[in-house]
């Protein structure tokens, strides 16, 4: 997808909605010095061209019970071409499925899995894990991504603390 042309209003528009999505309209124009209308135009082209994915409630995993937050680093089979026998829930595997096409569809099931990305070097995915504590991690390791027929190594790191997340992109 080529990138859209964005002037200094819409890089404003959108660093504000960043800060916070929540606001009317009318406070993003005033914001922005436009009216009401060309600035809902703005907006509604950003959502169409895909900028602006979505709208969100950042929650806090803390204060929902959530105290765990491990990064996994995972490896998967690469011998012996594509992957066989059945997905999770006994449906067989289309022919020419490979092992990370079988990974990323479980994944998306996972729960606990917050982000996950296809990476270089030695791992070919970083998953992060989000879970209430260390026996949670356990039952998901064991249960869930060890059972995997596609995994052939995870490596877990954990977080001490946080001191900086934010999903606000740099708009430059």
């Amino acid at each position: 997808m080529a990138n859209i042309e964005l002037d200094a209003i819409d890089r404003r528009i959108l660093a504000i909605l960043q800060e916070n999505g929540r606001l009317s309209n009318q406070e993003i124009a005033e914001r922005v010095n436009l009216s009401p209308s060309p600035c809902l135009r703005r907006i509604r082209r950003l959502e169409e061209s895909g900028v602006i994915r979505g709208y969100v409630a950042l929650l806090d995993a803390k204060l929902l019970g959530l105290d765990l937050l491990a990064y996994v680093n995972v490896r998967l089979e690469k011998r012996g071409g594509p992957a066989t026998g059945v997905q999770a829930g006994g449906t067989p595997l289309r022919a020419g499925t490979t092992h990370a096409q079988l990974f990323r569809a479980a994944v998306q099931a996972w729960p606990e899995v917050v982000a996950c990305h296809a990476m270089t070097g030695d791992t070919d995915f970083l998953l992060r894990v989000q879970v209430e504590d260390m026996a949670h991690f356990s039952r998901f390791v064991q249960d869930q991504l060890l059972h995997h027929p596609s995994v052939i190594d995870v490596r877990s790191s954990f977080s001490l603390d946080t001191f900086k997340e934010t999903t606000a992109l740099p708009i430059l």
